[in-house]
């Protein structure tokens, strides 16, 4: 009984001073917090989705206090709220153009051909590792949906053709989607662009007729039509400056594969028609 006695006795020390040591230790390495960084953190949507670079809302909320990045790094946030984080460190808010999230391939069953039929893990990463994909395009939309399951503010569902569809209302522009996507076939554009040229390849045009009915096939006579200047071939591809572009849709009317299109992404009135 004795020896039961003494050990819960030592025991019991030993809890206390170790209980003391780490109240003292507590107060000794306390580190102050700026109480802003919590008032932030309350403004921040709490997502942490990671679209600003930070791990989470609380580290962004820190590290707008800092100084280290601007009150609205917050692709999430609303606009109310990046105006009261911006008033509480006393920081003029740079006016940002908002972003949504664009799918650069349609390259749907019906257009683009497949090497095989996969039958694995529906995941575009791991279609990927599996010869390279499905799709005849190496640069195509594998069509499994990884982006979609990736998107927290459901702004992605899977279209009836089997591609990716974004609802511009919802999408925040975190970047979920582009980070997770093997072929980067989501990007993020200004809401202001007028045309784009939906498609990712950067095969030669006889490599891209043999895959895909409406890749871009780099003939340049976007180019050569668009009043702007605003399209220039890279890398085989075409590509829109959103700063040059008006919109007037001489592009749509000449491309031959139909895939510069409103920025809607719907495919110009006679392409519809035709089809």
């Amino acid at each position: 009984m004795e020896s039961v006695l003494t050990a819960v006795l030592t025991l019991g020390a030993l809890a206390f001073a170790a209980g003391l040591l780490l109240s003292v230790a507590a107060k000794v390495f306390y580190v102050p917090v700026d109480p802003r960084v919590g008032q932030i953190g309350d403004l921040l949507p709490g997502a942490n989705c990671g679209g600003c670079g930070f791990a989470g809302c609380l580290d962004l909320a820190g590290a707008i206090v800092s100084g280290q990045t601007p009150p609205n790094a917050c692709r999430c946030a609303s606009e109310e709220a990046n105006r009261r984080i911006a008033a509480l460190i006393g920081a003029v808010l740079e006016e940002r153009e908002r972003e949504v999230a664009c799918i650069f391939c349609k390259g749907d069953a019906a257009h683009a051909r497949l090497r095989f039929r996969y039958l694995g893990i529906a995941d575009c990463r791991a279609a990927e590792l599996v010869a390279g994909g499905d799709k005849a395009c190496a640069y195509g939309c594998l069509g499994l949906g990884t982006c979609v399951n990736a998107c927290i503010f459901g702004a992605l569902r899977m279209g009836e053709d089997g591609l990716p569809v974004v609802n511009p209302d919802r999408c925040t522009a975190c970047g979920a989607c582009v980070r997770i996507c093997p072929r980067r076939i989501p990007r993020l554009v200004p809401v202001s662009q007028k045309a784009i040229a939906f498609c990712s390849s950067h095969d030669p045009g006889k490599v891209v007729k043999e895959v895909c009915t409406v890749g871009c096939i780099a003939c340049g006579l976007c180019k050569k039509v668009c009043p702007e200047n605003a399209i220039e071939i890279v890398s085989l591809l075409a590509v829109v400056d959103p700063a040059k572009c008006t919109g007037c849709g001489k592009c749509f009317e000449k491309c031959p594969t139909g895939i510069i299109r409103p920025a809607s992404g719907e495919a110009p009135a006679r392409r519809q028609a035709a089809a």
